[in-house]
């Protein structure tokens, strides 16, 4: 065989080979990312049943889960979060009040007012709750985290469990307090009646600078259409296709592939 035809047949067969290799490597990489979705997956399953736990302790909180993921991704989008970081707040929200599995029922449920002593026993529902899922591998846990140590924390360093105050509080703790303040505002709960639309826009407008991070204040107030729908939706008392839901108000968001922490509960 002539000199050239023998190195056309090695090139050949190396191109072949490194066609060969790139094929197993996409494969590889296909199985890599579907093993990071299941895992995802069974973050999500966790998280999902945790908040469950907790909204079966504290069943006057009706669908209060599912609102608070809802809204904390409105305003996440609203602020200009990329679609990513805003999958993972809408996730993870659910986990705001987890720490609260640890608090007494006497207390939880009081249709009262707290004394010093209960409210202080109530707080460390944000310290507990980040204790839970600490150390976790998980970006949606960490996050999940995140939020649950933080989202009583005030934009005037007024609020607990660390008194951080301004841009010191996690982005994710400032969304979540300002969307579990409106929430709260507006649910009946043991010790108070719901608040009208009126009363609770007015608090929530007079707490930006204080209670709130002023520029989510403007984006609540910019996306408050939205808001307002999932509310009204997710106030019915029959069961909601929550990822339509979401997919009809947050389209640039993928959840292809993900249960939704909200489908169960």
């Amino acid at each position: 065989m002539p000199e050239n035809d023998s190195c056309k047949v090695k090139i050949q067969k190396a191109y072949a080979q490194l066609i060969k290799y790139a094929e197993d490597l996409d494969t590889t990489i296909n199985l890599l990312k579907k093993s990071h979705r299941d895992l995802e997956m069974a973050y999500i399953d966790t998280i999902s049943r945790l908040a469950q736990a907790v909204e079966y302790k504290d069943e006057a909180t009706g669908h209060h889960v599912q609102r608070i993921c809802f809204f904390s991704a409105l305003l996440a989008d609203a602020v200009g979060l990329p679609s990513e970081q805003v999958l993972t707040i809408y996730n993870s929200a659910a986990m705001h009040d987890v720490g609260k599995i640890s608090i007494p029922d006497a207390i939880l449920l009081k249709p009262g007012s707290l004394t010093t002593n209960e409210f202080s026993i109530m707080k460390t529902h944000t310290t507990v709750g980040a204790k839970l899922l600490a150390n976790s591998k998980s970006g949606l846990l960490e996050t999940g985290r995140i939020i649950a140590l933080h989202h009583h924390e005030r934009w005037d360093g007024k609020g607990y469990p660390s008194g951080l105050a301004g841009k010191n509080i996690p982005i994710e703790g400032r969304i979540v307090a300002l969307a579990d303040v409106y929430d709260a505002l507006r649910s009946e709960r043991s010790y108070k009646k719901a608040f009208s639309l009126e009363k609770t826009l007015s608090i929530l407008e007079d707490g930006a600078g204080n209670h709130f991070d002023p520029h989510l204040v403007d984006a609540f107030f910019n996306t408050f259409e939205r808001i307002e729908y999932v509310d009204t939706v997710l106030r019915r008392t029959e069961q909601q296709d929550v990822n339509a839901l979401f997919a009809e108000l947050l389209p640039e968001c993928d959840v292809t592939g993900y249960a939704s922490v909200t489908t169960i509960l």
